[in-house]
């Protein structure tokens, strides 16, 4: 196990219980946004305490909650947590638990690629096309569409995958590092910022919004390990992910965490259902 000096862990205590529920694969409530479903039961959260109501257990802290989640002893529950939610003055997270495998590219798989994104997803095809010919989109051999993560010097860290067959599906590469990296769309000068939770909206984002820096953080997330060093830039940073509430609890929590940032909400679902309805 690795040693942790008490200040990570005092930073490791603060961090959002809600968050630490998502990361265990925890359910928010409908209609009550203290209470969640997991594993272990009922659980309530109120600010840094929570509660299981099914088996009469409670407790504070994050550290508290990851061992009551994951059944695991203090210095277990630590590096589960410090694995996930890296320190925000750690220049690099963790390496990766195995390296990168990005699917091998296939040009005879574009043409259905494409078609999906421009006629299904509403995606121009001048934006596909130029994802393309710079190299952060591409096919593979089963027909998905391959957003790639970039990282220091343009170097990739991972992908984004979505299925665009018969089964629609989406997920990352074997190994992907989305805590160094993100897919992103960008006009020649940016006004703003958006960060969104898929590499389909922030292109959508970015079509809707046309002078904004559009980028998907892989995933509804409070503190991706990138994200200081996008607040330092002079752009205004907007929180753009889901009108649900996944979305709306990963919002309010890493406003928390960085109050510059605001709250971008899409219209509707997310940002590819307010292009497809757009006129």
């Amino acid at each position: 196990m690795t040693f942790h000096p008490r200040d990570e862990l005092d930073e490791l205590r603060r961090l959002p219980l809600d968050s630490i529920l998502l990361a265990a694969g925890a359910q928010p409530d409908r209609f009550d946004k203290a209470r969640w479903h997991t594993a272990k039961g009922a659980i309530s959260v109120t600010g840094m305490k929570f509660i299981n109501w099914n088996q009469s257990i409670g407790g504070g802290g994050a550290i508290d909650l990851a061992m009551h989640l994951n059944d695991l002893g203090f210095r277990a529950a630590v590096d589960w947590l410090y694995r996930r939610f890296p320190r925000r003055q750690d220049p690099d997270p963790l390496p990766p638990l195995r390296p990168l495998t990005l699917p091998p590219p296939d040009r005879s798989q574009l043409a259905p690629v494409k078609h999906y994104l421009v006629h299904d997803r509403a995606l121009t095809p001048s934006v596909v096309d130029g994802l393309i010919e710079s190299g952060k989109l591409y096919a593979d051999r089963r027909g998905n569409a391959v957003f790639l993560l970039l990282g220091k010097e343009n170097t990739p860290v991972g992908a984004e995958l979505r299925g665009t067959g018969p089964v629609r599906w989406r997920g990352l590469a074997p190994g992907s590092q989305k805590d160094l990296g993100y897919f992103s769309v960008h006009p020649l000068q940016a006004t703003r910022v958006v960060l969104c939770e898929s590499a389909t909206d922030a292109v959508s984002c970015f079509l809707l919004h046309p002078s904004s820096l559009c980028i998907s953080t892989s995933g509804a997330r409070p503190h991706p390990g990138w994200l200081p060093s996008l607040l330092s830039q002079p752009q205004a940073l907007y929180c753009g992910f889901d009108s649900d509430a996944t979305g709306d609890a990963m919002a309010e929590q890493m406003i928390a965490l960085y109050p510059s940032i605001r709250r971008l909400r899409p219209a509707q679902h997310d940002w590819n259902d307010v292009l497809k309805s757009h006129p």
